[in-house]
């Protein structure tokens, strides 16, 4: 599996749970969306890294834990990204 397709599994998983803007959820719950043996890998940081270095993903520390959300601003692009070569 590469980074671009571990972004793509994370965002297709926030679409489809509608975590928009001000609707959160926990990075551990983001991490389900790939197989066990990668959600410690240093791949699946990078690609986290990535989608928020995108501004595709926004971040919020919450409850002892960090949060995230897709960012409402650029749901086209995040579309077209997960769209892109499926």
């Amino acid at each position: 599996m590469d980074k671009a397709f571990i972004m793509k599994r994370f965002l297709r998983k926030l679409i489809n749970l509608n975590i928009w803007g001000g609707r959160h959820t926990e990075l551990t719950n983001l991490k389900k969306a790939i197989p066990k043996h990668l959600r410690g890998e240093k791949i699946t940081q990078e690609a986290i890294k990535e989608l928020v270095a995108m501004e595709f993903i926004t971040t919020k520390q919450s409850t002892g834990e960090m949060h995230i959300s897709l960012n409402s601003k650029k749901q086209q692009e995040i579309y077209d990204f997960v769209k892109d070569e499926e």
